[in-house]
């Protein structure tokens, strides 16, 4: 199986209990592993769970396309920083979370982890890996969609939107309208898997409908992206349109970016590159950028669209925080979790559309 679930004794050692108090890792569904998993997703969908957590423990795509490892600590790193969450009035609307497990990519890892993406051959073996993890991340979250959960994908690099938007594209029959907060367009040439073209992979095979890159850095995307990118119809906004040339505020962008996104059918997904926040530990690392309450509200209006489906929090990498991995874990949780927790108000206010779909 791709998808790798839980067991409750997993999650107690990631934890720490306060007498009086309740955390957000007492309080998580887990799947039940005796059944199998389309039977044990409806059983946690009729106990009123509409969220699922889904993490990705690789860093393949980042270095296949070039860049630094570390993206396969950023699950991790989120579970701990949620996990000792309170649990209390604020989060009691949301009902029951599933924390439905992680994608089964250990393997692949390790064969990764001895290839020098420097060195032509081993590059090329990098992108091929890349292409068996789509698999995976494909199968792994499939059935999370057609069991009807709003999906948070955590952890990995960004080339993981690439499975995650064909997945949901095959349970609606439809193209996804994605936006993506991200300095990168990640529209680069159809050479072979990574972290740098998952939206022009999605896009020349009719699986991405709108797109809108907000926070795209004008020196980080080379002129064949840009070009690629104006032709399939996307849209963007500059970081530098925003600061320093002050032509629009971040809420006028992103009420451009709302706008584009829902003026079309299709199912909606949230794309977030930890790369666009100021000073995260990431993959590449940028010293200017967004605030983590700006990345908050982006998350927090998109989600607000009813076709919303899906959250992907991609290229989190404690082990690049300059104060070292330790640091960096703290720092990557916690922003994690807070984007998550965006997700969940803004969706936890509507209806759960999906529900019919499995009853």
């Amino acid at each position: 199986m791709a998808l790798l679930r839980f067991q409750a004794d997993q999650l107690q050692a990631l934890f720490n209990t306060r007498p009086k108090e309740q955390r957000q890792g007492q309080h998580l569904l887990l799947l039940d592993k005796a059944l199998p998993l389309t039977e044990a997703l409806q059983q946690a969908r009729q106990q009123g769970t509409r969220f699922a957590l889904l993490g990705i423990p690789e860093d393949i795509g980042p270095r296949a396309n070039l860049g630094q490892g570390g993206s396969d600590l950023g699950w991790q790193a989120f579970l701990r920083s949620w996990l000792n969450l309170q649990a209390n009035q604020f989060t009691e609307t949301a009902g029951p979370i599933l924390l439905a497990g992680e994608v089964d990519c250990a393997d692949l890892q390790l064969q990764s982890q001895t290839l020098d993406s420097s060195k032509p051959e081993q590059l090329q073996q990098l992108r091929q890996l890349c292409t068996e993890l789509d698999l995976r991340v494909e199968q792994a979250i499939q059935p999370l969609f057609d069991a009807g959960f709003d999906v948070m994908v955590i952890g990995g690099g960004h080339n993981n939107a690439y499975p995650i938007i064909k997945a949901l594209a095959t349970h609606t029959a439809m193209p996804v309208n994605c936006a993506n907060l991200d300095p990168h367009a990640d529209f680069r040439a159809l050479e072979g898997r990574h972290s740098g073209n998952g939206f022009s992979y999605a896009k020349a095979e009719q699986l991405l409908g709108q797109y809108f890159v907000l926070g795209l850095h004008e020196l980080k995307n080379n002129r064949d992206s840009l070009t690629a990118l104006q032709q399939a119809g996307a849209e963007f906004i500059s970081l530098q349109k925003l600061s320093p040339r002050l032509e629009l505020s971040f809420a006028e962008a992103l009420d451009q970016c709302v706008d584009f996104i829902a003026n079309s059918n299709g199912a909606i997904g949230i794309e977030l590159d930890t790369d666009s926040i100021e000073l995260m530990p990431v993959s590449a690392f940028t010293s200017s950028g967004l605030s983590v309450q700006a990345a908050e509200q982006y998350v927090y209006q998109l989600a607000q669209l009813p076709r919303c489906r899906y959250l992907h929090l991609a290229e989190a990498a404690p082990v690049r925080h300059p104060a070292g991995q330790a640091a960096g874990m703290q720092h990557a949780g916690q922003v994690l979790a807070g984007l998550c927790y965006a997700f969940i108000q803004a969706r936890a206010a509507l209806p759960d559309q999906t529900i019919a779909a499995t009853v």
